[in-house]
């Protein structure tokens, strides 16, 4: 390393425990196959003190999908031929079913099992395990969108492909990862670590903040091929290295992985194969973050500039910003400055719908020269521009015909946003039941203020106040789900008959949209 590059790394490792603070950490940094950094700081486990070190056990979460699509593309080259598998585990789909492809890309059209979790009244610590993942994705019956329409992130996509390989090979999850992707790639502690209640060596993920304290995250989840991979940093190192290793190697598993991904209608797509593809610093970077009550990971490989970042945190910290301040560092790069503060508020804020997914989408005034976007699971801040629009490479929200539009190139998707304005009458307790999922919800007035909530098969589930969005337009809150990742607010849409009075509901979420539910009481 240069005396330069070396200087900005070691700046960079004196901040990162407290600018991202909770009780442990480690990342990795590595140029050209070379480790520029291997650190470890804090507590994997603060109540027993046993020290995070590169050789700590920890769930890797979501980066586990390029590992699943891995054995799928060595087992099987052409994953087409497994379309009937898929088909077969979707025996009450009334639709055209999704391929093996449009799962390795979140394109399937399927609903999110763990948000669909919260829709059958689980609690966020409840058991989740084979049953309980079984009756999820065996009950759908219709789909979100076309398969390869559009993209939505389903982890169940990727639990589908594991059990296809189970029974396709005769063999089980956790040993054709160990033979075929962890033991040539020298993983040597990698493992399927299945059950979150507890890792082998005690490693331990807190919720909470400095602020207020940590406290250790119950997890109750039985995952596999979507989430469970369990590696310490020296694993992850060893797969960066693979990866740089084989980089020229056309028929290597990642340069496969890697590969350019489109949908249906040919337009290019950021995500396939269990992995992201999008630009850092004005360079094109592939990698995955992962995630878990108590639990943060990132991983990402910049191949042009051979350069691999690794951060894991047992803590809820963002840990996609300290990998990109660490690749910010190895590329001598400063993040894009702030927009100047005093742009002028435009006059499109307020409330919508989407009307291809029928969610709420709320725009608000935020500092800084921003407007805040509330559609997804979480909110995200847009920087506005000279042109009346905000946003950039992502989500773009811009005057045009007829209105306001919302472009999210990621999705593929890019509608004229239909406006929401007043306030929503309150004449809409009651209970509802929704067929597809044999599920219900109630909404009740209590004491003058409306909440909601879900029952169904997985017990039920907390009533939550409802916020008000516009003309019969609410929001149930969910915070916290099984999933670190929640479904965020519920939009719930209210129709009525001709008489006026309100027959269904319309529930859904970025994970899981277009559910109707039928007045029943």
């Amino acid at each position: 390393m240069t005396t330069s590059l070396t200087a900005r790394l070691d700046r960079l490792l004196q901040t990162l425990p407290r600018t991202y603070a909770g009780p442990g950490g480690a990342v990795a940094v590595l140029r050209e196959g070379e480790v520029l950094v291997r650190h470890a700081w804090g507590y994997a486990n603060a109540e027993r003190r046993i020290a995070f070190t590169p050789r700590t056990l920890f769930r890797m979460c979501s980066i586990t999908k390029q590992f699943t699509c891995a054995l799928v593309m060595d087992a099987f080259p052409d994953p087409s031929v497994l379309d009937g598998d898929v088909r077969a585990r979707l025996p009450r789909l009334e639709e055209a079913p999704p391929g093996a492809l449009h799962l390795c890309h979140n394109q399937s059209g399927l609903r999110d099992y763990w948000a669909v979790a919260m829709l059958h009244g689980s609690p966020a610590e409840s058991p989740f395990g084979e049953t309980e993942a079984a009756r999820v994705i065996a009950g759908a019956r219709t789909l979100q969108f076309a398969p390869g329409a559009r993209y939505s992130y389903c982890n169940q996509n990727f639990r589908i492909l594991s059990d296809i390989l189970e029974a396709r090979t005769g063999r089980g999850f956790a040993e054709l990862l160990h033979s075929r992707i962890f033991e040539p790639a020298g993983m040597e502690r990698a493992l399927l670590a299945a059950d979150t209640r507890a890792m082998p060596d005690g490693t331990e993920g807190y919720e909470g903040a400095t602020a207020s304290g940590f406290r250790a995250a119950e997890n109750r989840i039985l995952w596999t091929g979507d989430a469970g991979l369990g590696a310490c940093l020296d694993d992850m190192i060893a797969w960066e290295r693979h990866i740089d290793a084989t980089r020229d190697d056309a028929d290597g598993l990642y340069n496969r992985l890697r590969g350019p991904v489109h949908f249906a209608d040919g337009a290019a797509a950021g995500y396939g194969f269990g992995l992201n593809r999008h630009l850092a610093f004005g360079r094109p970077v592939i990698g995955h973050a992962g995630g878990l009550r108590g639990w943060r990971s990132h991983r990402l490989y910049a191949p042009a500039e051979r350069v691999s970042v690794v951060a894991m945190f047992n803590h809820f910290a963002d840990v996609n910003a300290a990998a990109l301040d660490l690749l910010g560092a190895v590329l001598d790069e400063a993040r894009p400055p702030r927009p100047t503060p005093g742009a002028a508020a435009p006059d499109w804020l307020g409330a919508y719908v989407e009307p291809q997914t029928g969610l709420a989408t709320r725009i608000e005034a935020a500092p800084d020269g921003q407007v805040r976007l509330r559609y997804g699971h979480g909110a995200e801040l847009l920087d506005l521009q000279a042109d009346g629009a905000a946003g950039g490479e992502g989500p773009r929200l811009r005057p045009g015909e007829g209105g306001l539009w919302m472009d999210r190139p990621n999705d593929n998707q890019s509608s004229l946003l239909s406006p929401r304005l007043g306030a929503p009458a309150r004449d809409v307790a009651g209970r509802y039941r929704c067929e597809e999922l044999d599920a219900e919800l109630t909404v009740a007035d209590a004491g003058g203020v409306l909440h909601g909530g879900f029952q169904g098969f997985l017990g039920q589930g907390r009533m939550e106040l409802l916020e008000p969005v516009g003309p019969d337009l609410w929001a149930l809150p969910c915070p916290r789900a099984l999933d670190h990742t929640p479904p965020g607010d519920w939009t719930l849409a209210f129709a009525r008959g001709d008489d006026g009075r309100v027959v269904q509901v319309e529930v859904g979420c970025w994970l899981a949209r277009r559910l109707i539910y039928a007045r029943v009481g």
